[in-house]
């Protein structure tokens, strides 16, 4: 993905790029359809604040089978790359420089991620995470870790990947909120690579 060709969506301390339409609508339609049947997801128990809650959600850990990804107190171990996940990823990583893939289903609106960073000593110093969206269109926010008030909304659609890289994850926090506009499910799919 050519990051000259877009522009920086934050205005300082990390670089996020947007590829609207980098799927086209039919291609998008085809692989929503195959991951939502080819996919084993789940809704696991996790800790936040040191309670364990059902994550707001369905997920799946995909791509090097070496490479289990522990968070929230949950250890998620991978399954296999799938024929519609290898698609996904040979078009977006020609270089082949991702190793896994979190999936995450959310069923409507009302599926959710809360502000995090994606920092863990595992993705490495600044960690590049290439991120697909597929099904109804949700609002992914940005908000700047120490100037709680610094918030960016961008509204990712079917077929699109976000990109984000540099110092991005070290100031910036991101979530997809609840909506009641969202009935639809989507399916997103952040590519990251792990580094033993």
């Amino acid at each position: 993905m050519n990051t000259n060709q877009v522009p920086n969506l934050l205005p300082y301390q990390g670089e996020v790029f947007l590829y609207q339409s980098f799927f086209s609508v039919e291609e998008s339609d085809v692989l929503l359809q195959q991951l939502y049947e080819e996919i084993p997801w789940k809704q696991e128990p996790i800790r936040i604040f040191g309670k364990e809650v059902m994550q707001p959600r369905l997920t799946a850990w995909a791509g090097d089978l070496d490479k289990a990804y522990a968070y929230s107190g949950i250890t998620m171990q991978p399954i296999d790359w799938t024929p519609a996940l290898r698609i996904i990823k040979d078009r977006i990583d020609p270089d082949d420089r991702f190793t896994n893939v979190l999936l995450n289903l959310y069923r409507d609106g009302q599926d959710a991620m809360g502000w995090h960073r994606d920092n863990e000593k595992i993705l490495g110093t600044n960690p590049v995470v290439a991120s697909v969206s597929l099904g109804a269109s949700r609002l992914f926010q940005f908000r700047h870790y120490t100037d709680k008030k610094l918030v960016r909304s961008i509204e990712l659609t079917h077929g699109s990947v976000l990109l984000m890289q540099g110092e991005t994850q070290h100031y910036w926090e991101h979530r997809i909120p609840r909506t009641t506009q969202a009935t639809e499910p989507r399916i997103n799919l952040t590519f990251r690579t792990l580094y033993s």
